[in-house]
């Protein structure tokens, strides 16, 4: 379904990065991971690589934050491959005290990571629409979250160290509407934007902590990774090809 298509996926080296970076392949497409640890990035593609049996994932260094960065990728690509297809926003900087509880939270921290992932979000869209209004054509995926669709459920936390960051909420809550914004800003450009929301992916989170979310859900609970990879591929293929400004929620109905 994704045959020779050129994929950027940022955050290509993380845990659902990697995930992406299966399904394009699997779908005969060309992976590129855009990460901004080089070390991790290059060691990623290698295990890939050799575990897919592909000469068709590339790595390319980028900090989603820096236009010239941004540039610097796009170039290359085009050089290398004479297209980008499509673009799949997965990155997802933040400073180091991201993650606190409400009351915790310092407003430059907000602010900061608001800006790095938000804002990085925006300018790495912004350029490679850029080349993609060039181009003729072209595709942006933005992972977004159940957290961007829904007030957070505060319950599930109990008795865990863990919380849901009021950064987060403003995050991809902000991405859904960039989201249908750019898609009718691109209007007759020929460029495609959606949005992928996932409930919790499993990452060997606290028991208590998965009891209490799979009572909210309908069947299976937390998701596994590979979950996420059938909605990635049908946005990414020309099956979607009339399907623009959306967003695809996959929760097992937790949203519900």
């Amino acid at each position: 379904m994704l045959k020779n298509k050129v994929v950027v996926i940022t955050g290509g080296a993380g845990l659902i990065g990697k995930e992406f970076v299966h399904a394009v392949i699997e779908q005969n497409g060309i992976a590129i991971i855009a990460d901004i640890n080089e070390e991790i990035g290059n060691k990623v593609k290698e295990a890939l690589s050799q575990e897919l049996n592909t000469q068709q994932i590339d790595f390319v260094k980028v900090d989603i934050t820096s236009k010239e960065s941004l540039q610097h990728v796009i170039a290359y690509l085009d050089q290398k491959y004479g297209k980008i297809d499509a673009l799949v926003n997965n990155a997802y900087p933040r400073n180091k005290n991201y993650g606190k509880h409400f009351f915790d939270v310092e407003y430059e921290d907000f602010a900061e990571n608001v800006s790095l992932n938000l804002g990085g979000y925006f300018l790495t869209s912004q350029q490679f629409a850029r080349y993609f209004q060039t181009q003729g054509y072209g595709n942006i995926v933005n992972i977004s979250s159940i957290y961007g669709v829904a007030a957070p459920k505060f319950e599930i936390y109990a008795d865990t160290p863990m919380t849901m960051p009021v950064e987060y909420a403003a995050i991809k809550s902000g991405l859904l509407r960039l989201t249908q914004y750019m898609a009718k800003y691109f209007k007759g450009m020929n460029i495609r934007v959606n949005a992928l929301s996932p409930g919790g992916i499993f990452d060997h989170q606290p028991e208590l902590f998965l009891e209490s979310y799979k009572k909210q859900c309908l069947n299976k609970g937390m998701l596994d990774k590979s979950d996420l990879k059938g909605t990635l591929v049908y946005l990414l293929s020309d099956m979607s090809q009339y399907v623009n400004g959306q967003n695809i929620i996959i929760d097992d109905g937790f949203t519900l």
